[in-house]
This record gives C-alpha cells, sequence and structure tokens, in this order.
C-alpha cells in the first residue's frame, strides 16, 4: 500500500503533470482515521515523529485544520476562526513605576528631538525651553530610576544627549557661561566615555568671547585626548589652534601648525591661513612657496566631462541629466567655486608685496596658476590686475590691460569688453563705450552686465525705449540684476510711465530692503504721482536706514511743506541744516519760515550763512540788515548798510535805506548818500532812455549785466536760480511787493520796498521814536533831500 503512494524517483517533472491530468483518484476522507498505511506514512512522514502516546508540540497538520473534528464532517477551518475571537490582551498597569519610567524617558527623547528641530529651523529661544525642560523631566527620571533600580541601570546615553543638546542650546544662544558650566558637567564625569573631545567646544566658546589663552589651552587639552588615529579630528584641532594664534599676533607659531596641517593632509583653509601668517611676517619667498603649496591642494572632485554624454543612448543620457545638477554636483560646485575664491584673493593680497611692483606680482601669480588645475582663473586674474589699475586710478594702463583680451576666447573677452565700456561710459565717451558694449554682447549674448552696459549708452543718447529693451534682455538672463532692474525703472520715469517705474522699484525693494537709493526711488515716484503721503511713508523709511541724509530730510521738509504743515516742514528742514549747513535751498527756507513767524532775531544767523556761502550776492546781506532793522538794532542796522555800500557801491536799494536811516537819526552823512543816490538815479534814466529809443542795443544789454552784478537787490538774485526761491515765499506774505526780479524783465524805479516785507506794527522805543518802520519802507524819498 505504501508503495502505491509515494512517486517513482525516476519519474520526470513532466509525467508527473501529465499523470496529475490523467489520473484523479477520489479518496474517502472519513475513512482515513482507518486507513493503516495513511497513518503509518503520517507518522513517519516527517523527522521521523515518535510513535503514538508520547507528548510533542504541535504539528503542522493540526495548525493547519486537520483536526479529527474536520474530519468528521466539519468545515474546513485552516485559521481556526470556528473556536471564536482570541481572549483581549492583557492590560498595562500604566501606574507601574515601569511604565511611569518608560513614559517619561520617552517625553526627554521627543524634547530632545524637539529642541534639535527648534534649532535647526533658527528658533533658538524655543530650542533653549525644550532642552531645559528635557533636562528637568531627565532629573525626574534618574530618581524615580535610583528608587525602583539598582543605580547601575540607570541610562548614561540618555543623560549624556540631554547635557550636550542642552550646552549647545546655551551657546547657540549666547549664554557662555551657562554653555562652559554644562559642558564642564559632562567633562569631570568619568562615566561618560570620550567626553573629553568636548574641551574643543568649550574652546571654541573661550575663541568666541576673545579669551584667546584659554581658547588654545582647552584646544591643546582636548588634543591630547584624541588618538592619533582620528587624523581627520586632530587636523581641524590644530586648524583651529593656528588661527587663534593668527588673532594673538603670534604667527609664527601659527606657521608651525599650518606648515605641519599642510605636511600632513593639505586643503584649502590651512593654506590660505599660511599664505596669511607669512603676509603678516613679511616672508615673500615663503608667500610664494605658501601659493604654490595652495594651488597644488587637490580638489577630489570629477571633471566637467562626466556630464557630456558620449553616446546617443537614452538611458546614458538620462542619467546623466539627472545627475548634471544633483545635491552632489552642486557640493563639487561649491567647493571649486571655493578655491577659487581663496586663490584670488591670496593672490591679491601677495601679488603688491612680492616683487619690485604690483603688475610683476600678478604676472608671477599668473603664471603659477596657468601651471596649475586652475588655467581658467588665469584670465580673472589678468582682469583683476587691471581693475587693480583702476583703483589707483591709472586708466590707461587699466584701458591697455583689458584690451589684451580682445582676441582671447568669447567669455574673457566679454568680460574685458564690458569692462571697457565701463570705463568710456565713466569718461563719458560714449560712442566707445557703446562700441565695446556690442563688442561684449557679441561675444557674449547672455551676460547680463554688457547688456546692461549697452542699454546704459543707448540710455545716454535718449533712446528710452530701445534702453528698456537691453535692460529687460539683461533680465531674462539673470532675473537677479539688481543693475538692470534699477536702470529699467529710471527709463520707465524717463517715459512717464509711472506704475511701471514703481513696480521695477519694488521689486527691487524686496531684494535689497535696505537701499537708500531704491527707498528714495519709490518715493520719488509717488511724488510724482502726486501721492504725497505715501512718498512721505517712504521717505521715513529711507531716513531710518541713513538718518544723516540731509537731502532726504529737505526733501521730508518739502513734503510737508506743500502740505500746509509748518511745524513739521521746520523740524526736517532744521534737521537737514543741523547736518549739512551749506544748502542754499534749505537756508533760505528757514530765514523765511523765522520771519514769517515774526522772528526777524532768529532768521540773521541764516541769513549770515547764506552771505558767507554767495559773497557776491548782495540779497543776503540785505536780507540780515533788515532782519536788524526790524529787530530794533538800528545802529547794527545802519553800520551793515554801510558795510553793504562799500562792497557794493552801485546798489540803488542800499543807499535808499543809508539815506532814510541816516535822515530819521540824524547823521551828517546823510548829504553825501543823497548824492549818490541822485547821481545813479541819473544814470538810470539814461539808460531808460537809451532802451526806449532803441539807439544803443549793446548799452541796454551792459545796463542788463550790471544790474545782475550789483545794481539792485533782485538783479544780484538773478545770477541764481535758486534766489527765486526765497522771493516767492516772501510775497506770500502780507502787502509784500516783489523786490527780487531779474533787470531783464523788470528796470530799477525811484521806489525802494524792504527785502523782508512790510513788518506788523510793534511800539517803538523812546530813543527812535521818529523812525516809522514802515512808513519809509514803500515811499519815494522826497526831492529836498537831494542836492540840485
Amino acid at each position: 500500500m505504501m508503495q502505491n503512494v509515494h512517486l517513482a524517483p525516476e519519474t520526470d517533472e513532466d509525467d508527473l503533470y501529465s499523470g496529475y491530468n490523467d489520473y484523479n483518484p477520489t479518496y474517502d476522507t472519513e475513512e482515513l482515521e482507518n486507513d493503516t498505511a495513511f497513518q503509518q506514512a503520517v507518522r513517519t512522514s516527517h523527522g521521523r515523529r515518535p510513535p503514538d502516546g508520547v507528548t510533542r508540540p504541535m504539528t503542522a497538520v493540526r495548525a493547519a485544520g486537520f483536526t479529527k473534528a474536520a474530519l468528521r464532517g466539519s468545515a474546513f477551518d485552516p485559521l481556526g476562526q470556528s473556536r471564536g475571537p482570541a481572549p483581549p490582551l492583557e492590560a498595562k498597569n500604566e501606574d507601574s513605576p515601569e511604565e511611569k519610567i518608560r513614559q517619561l524617558e520617552k517625553k526627554v527623547n521627543e524634547l530632545v528631538e524637539e529642541s534639535c528641530i527648534a534649532n535647526s529651523c533658527g528658533d533658538l529661544k524655543l530650542a533653549l525651553e525644550k532642552a531645559k525642560d528635557a533636562g528637568r523631566k531627565e532629573r525626574v527620571l534618574v530618581r524615580q530610576r535610583e528608587q525602583v533600580t539598582t543605580p547601575e541601570n540607570i541610562n548614561l546615553d540618555l543623560t549624556y544627549s540631554v547635557l550636550f543638546n542642552l550646552a549647545s542650546q546655551y551657546s547657540a544662544n549666547e549664554m557662555y557661561a551657562e554653555a562652559l558650566n554644562t559642558y564642564q558637567v559632562i567633562v569631570k564625569n568619568k562615566m561618560f566615555s570620550n567626553a573629553g573631545r568636548l574641551k574643543v567646544n568649550m574652546g571654541n566658546i573661550y575663541l568666541k568671547q576673545r579669551n584667546y589663552s584659554k581658547a588654545i589651552k582647552f584646544y591643546r587639552m582636548a588634543l591630547d585626548q584624541i588618538p592619533s588615529v582620528h587624523k581627520e579630528m586632530r587636523i581641524k584641532i590644530m586648524q583651529n589652534i593656528g588661527v587663534t594664534f593668527i588673532k594673538t599676533g603670534q604667527y609664527s607659531d601659527a606657521i608651525n601648525s599650518f606648515e605641519h596641517i599642510m605636511s600632513m593632509a593639505p586643503n584649502l583653509k590651512a593654506g590660505f591661513n599660511l599664505i596669511l601668517s607669512y603676509f603678516a611676517v613679511g616672508d615673500r619667498d615663503k608667500m610664494k612657496k605658501a601659493f604654490q603649496k595652495l594651488i597644488a591642494v587637490p580638489l577630489e572632485i570629477d571633471e566637467d566631462d562626466k556630464y557630456i554624454s558620449p553616446s546617443d543612448d537614452p538611458h546614458t543620457n538620462l542619467v546623466i541629466e539627472a545627475i548634471k545638477n544633483d545635491h552632489l554636483r552642486q557640493m563639487e560646485r561649491e567647493r571649486k567655486a571655493m578655491a577659487e575664491k581663496y586663490i584670488m584673493t591670496a593672490a591679491k593680497l601677495i601679488a603688491p608685496v612680492i616683487e619690485t611692483s604690483f603688475a610683476v606680482g600678478y604676472d608671477w601669480c599668473v603664471e603659477v596658476v596657468k601651471a596649475s588645475q586652475y588655467v581658467e582663473l588665469a584670465n580673472d586674474l589678468e582682469i583683476n590686475k587691471a581693475i587693480t589699475y583702476l583703483r589707483q586710478k591709472d586708466f590707461n594702463q587699466a584701458v591697455e590691460t583689458l584690451k589684451m583680451f580682445e582676441k582671447k576666447d568669447s567669455r574673457v573677452k566679454s568680460a574685458a569688453a564690458t569692462n571697457l565700456s565701463f570705463l568710456y561710459y565713466l569718461e563719458n565717451e560714449f560712442a566707445q563705450a557703446s562700441s565695446y558694449a556690442d563688442l561684449a554682447v557679441n561675444s557674449d549674448r547672455y551676460n547680463p552686465s554688457a547688456l546692461t552696459n549697452k542699454g546704459n549708452t543707448v540710455f545716454a543718447n535718449g533712446d528710452y525705449e530701445k534702453a528698456a529693451e537691453f535692460y529687460k534682455e539683461a533680465l531674462r538672463n539673470d532675473s537677479s540684476c539688481t543693475e538692470a532692474l534699477y536702470n529699467i525703472g529710471l527709463t520707465y520715469k524717463k517715459l512717464n510711465r509711472l506704475d511701471e517705474a514703481l513696480d521695477c522699484f519694488l521689486k527691487l525693494h524686496a531684494i535689497l530692503r535696505n537701499s537708500a537709493q531704491v527707498l528714495f526711488q519709490i518715493a520719488n515716484v509717488y511724488e510724482l504721482m502726486e501721492d504725497p503721503n505715501q512718498a512721505i511713508e517712504w521717505l521715513m523709511q529711507l531716513i531710518s536706514v541713513v538718518p544723516t541724509d540731509s537731502r532726504a530730510l529737505s526733501k521730508l521738509g518739502e513734503l510737508y511743506d506743500s502740505e500746509g504743515d509748518k511745524s513739521q516742514a521746520f523740524q526736517y528742514y532744521y534737521e537737514s541744516y543741523r547736518y549739512f549747513p551749506s544748502n542754499i535751498e534749505v537756508i533760505e527756507w528757514l530765514g523765511a519760515y523765522y520771519i514769517d513767524t515774526q522772528f526777524c532775531e532768529k532768521a540773521i544767523q541764516y541769513f549770515e550763512r547764506a552771505s558767507l556761502i554767495q559773497p557776491t550776492q548782495v540779497k543776503w546781506q540785505l536780507m540780515v540788515a533788515s532782519c536788524f532793522r526790524r529787530s530794533g538794532n538800528y545802529q547794527k542796522a545802519l553800520d551793515t548798510y554801510k558795510d553793504i555800500h562799500r562792497k557794493f557801491p552801485e546798489n540803488v536799494e542800499c543807499l535808499r535805506f543809508l539815506v532814510r536811516l541816516c535822515t530819521d537819526i540824524g547823521l551828517k552823512e546823510v548829504q553825501e548818500y543823497a548824492t549818490k543816490l541822485k547821481r545813479l538815479e541819473k544814470m538810470k534814466e539814461i539808460r531808460e532812455q537809451r532802451i526806449k529809443s532803441g539807439r544803443d542795443s549793446s548799452g541796454g544789454s551792459r545796463s542788463r549785466r550790471e544790474g545782475s552784478a550789483g545794481s539792485d537787490s533782485g538783479q544780484i538774485c538773478s545770477a541764481s536760480s535758486k534766489g527765486e526761491r526765497l522771493s516767492t515765499k516772501l510775497r506770500a506774505l502780507p502787502g509784500t511787493n516783489e523786490p527780487y526780479e531779474s533787470s531783464s524783465n523788470k528796470e530799477i524805479d525811484a521806489s525802494y520796498v524792504d527785502p523782508l516785507g512790510p513788518q506788523v506794527e510793534r511800539p517803538k522805543t523812546a530813543a527812535k521814536k521818529r523812525i516809522d518802520e514802515d512808513d519809509f519802507a514803500d515811499e519815494e524819498l522826497g526831492d529836498d533831500l537831494l542836492p540840485e
């Protein structure tokens, strides 16, 4: 019977498959229990099972549902679902000490993680709070463990992580004393293995506190505790020691540290710091050797050829496209850029001192770079050499150096031509600037600086629409080109497209948050859009960035004045005057403000300042004299008028004041001044007759020139376009005539007008009761005072 159950060993797979299809015997499952052959096979078919009656573990047959009940008619139930649901799990006792400890330990770990995450997000205060909370809960956890278990079962790793995170957060929040105390707790605990290396962190804190001696001490202690197998960490600590020596001025010790690093594991930072140290001690030969060592530091990055597909295989191209800009490639670019920055900075530092001149030194650096892996950097050094010539105001040498690149490759040619265009633009040679801008654009159409310079040359020629197109193209090539964005805003202002100009400057403000030029342009655009409130708001932001900008302060005063807020206008005009007391417009407004408010005494200092700035303008001195007269100081006013007459003997206005003052005071000089006044009036009549008859047009033009040179206060004012501002303000006073009209428009008449306008009536003093302050301001002189 057993021979019929087992398959013959020589039967192959095909025979089994076909036999299964051809032969399908039917078994009576209810009689299997009485089938002795089957029962014998079951007992001996796996692992030589023990005979019946011997207790053994549950077999796979029973687990699969082959039970006696199933064999006797029960449904097939391999999962045992007919037995009902499993009994419920035993409930945890949350009040047990072990469970409380586990939950508390979990909470501590969560707080440490939250603290680290907050630190990475920049929320240092929250990170510190979480770290402190974790420390408090960890101490509670230790006490609970000591009550339940032996001290050996305390989780030292958790204690270490909590203390280390707390010290790190203290340091990040610049709470250096607390950080040092926490690190000391870790370092002094002998149960923490390798805690001695944390002395590096303590050294870093002392370095930040400028306690360099202690920093070096802790760096060296950490270096002693780190085994030599940890080569990379030892090198980093030695580099910290070298940097600290540089800060203390111990350049010889720094050189020893960096020389050791460059001999063991050369790197860019150590090489650059070695050059700095040799530069500090002035060792030219060692500077050259250190520069060569810096150049020889391996970058350990892949060449650009790796990212060029050698075939048309789509799978290969897809892989190359995927890795062309991945994180590893970005890291390689950053490393290369950092190396080029170190080399360029080192070359600029040592070139002027390693040879007899900086040009020879640059040439040596260029030759060394050309023989290294940084061949492309040699051209950048040459361009930097030209820029150095510019800083030394040697424009010819700079141009000659840049012109050498006209036959180089397109990238370098474009950079050199861009700089040449910039130079010629500064010298107002717009034709040459445009020519080199074209060369730069043709060499590299995607160079935003070249396109910006081309736009500038077109802008200078007045073609604003075309200039805007070049600026737009520059922005399409490089959206972060702030120069193009600023210039296109100016172009839109010229085209009176104020909304677009405002949009450009607001975008630029989002990039350059504290740029005074951008803030001023935004305020100016709002002013042109007749929105003074917005203009004032942006100017307020401007003076928060540059609080001493006198122009911005005076502009604020002007806006408040136009709005009718005289007090605010005075405040900002006064602040502008305080920072720049030579602005005639501001001085003029302040003097007019005090006249308007009837405080002539305070206006005197401003008009005296104006007379010092413009000594040939007689109107300021006449203002000073009038202020003295208005304030009741008649003697000082008379002295001032006499001084004005000595400087400007043909000024009719001054002579009229002198005649009237001398008459009222009773001085003998009245006849002398009256004679001079009569002579000047006769000359005036002659000039009027000539003008009316038209017989001597040249005499009329000469008369106008003489008038503008000193005949009348109003004619003097015509020499300066800004002199009209004060007369405009003074016309607003009650009863004020127009004394400051140009001689080309109005000839001198016999009447004189007080430059300050009519004065409000005030009590006369006893000593000068004969002087009527308003009468002689508006009346003509009587003929009886003038000699025949």
